[in-house]
Formats: structure tokens, C-alpha cells, sequence
């Protein structure tokens, strides 16, 4: 039986493509008023206007989850269009240094990945939780971030985006430790190998850096998994059918 979103508000980061757009569309799709935050506008606003064309309700905004006014603000913003926060569900990262070495990995990539990765996931739990804790107890609301498997209990391509997500795992924990008490359930969760930009773009710069055959890079995108089959674990996540739902959640 599909999870039962009705009435529920909710925020998806992340939201014009991949795992953040296919949730968006599903949570819609369940009952879910859908406000969209993203910096890809054109895809962004182009998940939002599907919603609404196929029944649902969404909005789409553009934000920078690196900076600080523009996330605390466009909350407040999505707030008053929604008329209060249910669900967030955290999606916004990016996989840059993929099979670079350690010896040759810049400071500057390595601070784009933790500001996108690991800032922009603190500054969203933070301002949402804000809002959420305004509401009288005791369900006040639930967060999903989104981990990896790697930096979680594997390596990863890139040394920055596995410290990123080992990071965000380790937020998670703490969140779950201290929110949970105030009304508020938070997990994580850390999608395997998904048919994603991010994902697809990886898998492609890492064979042209190893000088992998062609055909097997687009063979192992061909064995990514659909976002769509995601998604309904997301929503399941997200629902009050998952309110025993601790720690974090791996998928293929």
C-alpha cells in the first residue's frame, strides 16, 4: 500500500533532477504540498509546473543552500506559501574530485563540496527546524538528509565528497539525538548507485580519467538504478507510517 502524504507540507531540496526530482513528483503524487528549492531554475521550475499540470501542488524556488540569508529566507518564504513545514527532505549535493589523488586535490574543490555537501545540509536542517519546533508537540515534523555509503561505511571517488557525506551522516546522529525529544524524527538515508546528472557524470569522468572502455562506462550507467524506485523509499521515509523509523536507510 503506498504511503499516505495527504495535507502533508513539505520542502525538497535538490528538486530539478535526479533522486530530489523523482521525490518531489512522488511525494506530489501521495497527497504532498511540494515546495521545490534548487539552483538549476530551468529544471526546477519545470518539476513544479509537471506537479501542477498532472493534480499536484508545487512551487518552485531558487535558492543556494551555501548561503545562509538566501536558505532562512526563501524558508520563511515557503513557509507562508505552505502554511507550515511537515516534511523536509534534504537532496542538494554535488560529487566533484572524482579519481583525482590526494596529492593533486585543490582547496578550492574541496571547499565547494563540503560548503554544497555539508554547510548546505546544517544551514537547511537548521532553518527548517526552526519553524518546525514553532509547532505545538508532540509530531512536529520529520527531516531527511541525504547520505552515502560512502564516507559512511565505504570510500569513495572523491576524497572530499565521501568526508562530505560521512558528514552529513555524522549530523544526522546528533540531529536524531537531540531533536528527537523536541517532536522532531530525523533520518538519513544513502542512495546507492542511481541514474542521476550527478551519478551519470561520475561514472563518465572517472572512465576518461582510468581510460576505460566506452562501452563498459555506459554499461554500468545502464545498471544505474531508476530515481523513481528511490523515491518511494523516500516516501515511505516520509510518512507517519515510518515514525518507528530510526538511523539511517541504504538503498541499491
Amino acid at each position: 500500500m503506498p504511503a499516505d502524504l495527504t495535507d502533508k507540507r513539505c520542502i525538497v531540496t535538490g528538486g530539478a533532477t535526479g533522486i530530489g526530482r523523482a521525490s518531489a513528483i512522488r511525494l506530489a503524487e501521495l497527497g504532498a504540498q511540494v515546495a521545490i528549492f534548487d539552483n538549476n531554475n530551468e529544471d526546477g521550475n519545470a518539476t513544479a509546473i509537471e506537479i501542477n499540470e498532472n493534480g499536484g501542488n508545487a512551487r518552485f524556488w531558487s535558492v543556494d543552500v551555501r548561503d545562509e540569508a538566501n536558505v532562512s529566507g526563501t524558508v520563511i518564504a515557503a513557509k507562508a506559501w505552505l502554511g507550515d513545514i511537515d516534511i523536509l527532505c534534504h537532496f542538494a549535493g554535488v560529487l566533484i574530485g572524482a579519481s583525482i589523488p590526494l596529492e593533486d586535490f585543490d582547496e578550492k574543490t574541496w571547499d565547494t563540496v563540503l560548503d554544497i555537501n555539508l554547510r548546505g545540509t546544517y544551514l537547511m536542517a537548521r532553518y527548517v527546524a526552526v519553524e518546525m519546533l514553532k509547532k505545538p508537540g508532540p509530531h512536529r515534523g520529520t527531516m531527511i538528509l541525504t547520505a552515502s555509503g560512502a564516507g559512511v561505511k565505504g570510500g569513495s571517488s572523491s576524497y572530499a565528497y565521501g568526508a562530505s557525506k560521512g558528514g552529513v551522516h555524522g549530523f544526522a546522529m546528533v540531529m536524531q539525538q537531540y531533536l528527537e525529544a523536541q517532536g522532531i524524527r530525523v533520518n538519513d538515508f544513502a542512495p546507492g548507485s542511481v541514474d542521476t546528472p550527478l551519478k551519470v557524470a561520475q561514472l563518465r569522468a572517472t572512465g576518461d580519467i582510468t581510460h576505460q572502455p566506452t562501452t563498459l562506462v555506459e554499461q554500468a550507467v545502464s545498471n544505474l538504478t531508476n530515481p523513481r524506485d528511490v523515491a518511494e523509499i523516500v516516501a515511505f521515509m516520509a510518512s507517519d507510517e515510518a515514525n518507528a523509523l530510526r538511523g539511517i536507510v541504504f538503498t541499491a
